[in-house]
């Protein structure tokens, strides 16, 4: 009989913080040992059962065994049962592990993970997602599972947190110590865009979604530019960044994903007081393109 892990969902406040390089990037990424598995970044939005059934085929198809963490939303029960129904209904094993801060780090949870050929994050409030599992055994049990080949996918909030740095979708305002909630990001600036540590899956890049139906260019221009050495990764609804271990980006689903580098652009200093560059790069990728975070490369998809 299949179990769902469900624990007391308490969530502490995510904390704050602006951190990153002002300066001028470089024109590559630092050689790493790449990791075994596959990441299947969604942007939010409807996924098309085809894009659902790839991620099942990535974890094992027949032989899947998926965790499901849902604890970006309000309604993580219900959440979590829609997709599990949905990932069972495709011939995965799946299971929900819906878990606090407190029991994150308890055996059981680690063991269940550890089972896991493939791990999903529903969207809704990133900032709930690291709040329950940043420095937990449990992340340390998904990047292992990671590590060893398993896929680790998200869409929405689940795509935020796959970077090293994330977008918690505050902002500052003129005459504010804290950053606040709003959906209008009406201003390219420094210090305008709330950015905390992600969960370090996708190195050397920062994620926004929902981006293109959104209009969040502001904001992935106001984060790349005061960190130019992260790639600014802008992936639309039913969209996904698929990043394979040879480390080459590819895009599937029905819209695009636009990406930043400023890596070797000319950035106006800190003490300019305002925000501006030249010479970024700017690609606009749709279903069938790649790109290559090392070289900046792109192709597009044939006739």
């Amino acid at each position: 009989m299949k179990r769902s892990l469900a624990l007391l969902f308490l969530l502490p406040v995510a904390g704050c913080s602006t951190g990153g390089s002002l300066a001028r990037g470089t024109a590559a990424l630092p050689d790493r040992t790449p990791a075994a598995g596959t990441l299947f970044i969604v942007g939010g939005g409807y996924q098309s059962p085809d894009l659902v059934q790839q991620f099942v085929d990535l974890a094992g198809g027949s032989r899947a065994r998926i965790a499901i963490l849902p604890m970006a939303t309000s309604d993580a029960v219900a959440t979590g049962a829609d997709k599990e129904a949905q990932l069972d209904s495709l011939g995965a094993d799946s299971f929900v592990v819906n878990v606090n801060r407190a029991h994150a780090d308890d055996d059981s949870v680690v063991r269940q993970i550890r089972s896991a050929t493939g791990i999903w994050f529903p969207g809704g409030d990133q900032s709930l997602l690291t709040a329950a599992l940043q420095g937990s055994a449990a992340l340390r049990a998904i990047h292992e599972r990671f590590e060893a080949g398993a896929v680790v996918g998200g869409t929405s909030a689940g795509a935020a947190v796959m970077s090293d740095s994330m977008i918690t979708g505050n902002q500052f305002w003129p005459g504010m110590t804290a950053a606040v909630d709003s959906p209008s990001f009406s201003r390219i600036g420094r210090r305008v865009i709330e950015i905390i540590p992600g969960f370090g899956f996708l190195h050397g890049a920062i994620v926004d979604q929902h981006f293109v139906r959104r209009q969040r260019e502001n904001r992935l221009f106001s984060a790349v530019l005061e960190r130019p050495s992260l790639l600014g990764v802008g992936i639309d609804e039913g969209t996904v960044l698929k990043v394979t271990p040879d480390g080459i980006w590819r895009v599937l689903g029905r819209s695009a994903v636009i990406v930043l580098d400023a890596r070797a652009a000319a950035i106006t200093p800190s003490t300019a007081g305002v925000l501006g560059a030249t010479g970024i790069r700017v690609s606009v990728l749709p279903a069938g393109s790649t790109f290559d975070p090392r070289s900046g490369t792109a192709t597009l998809p044939g006739p």
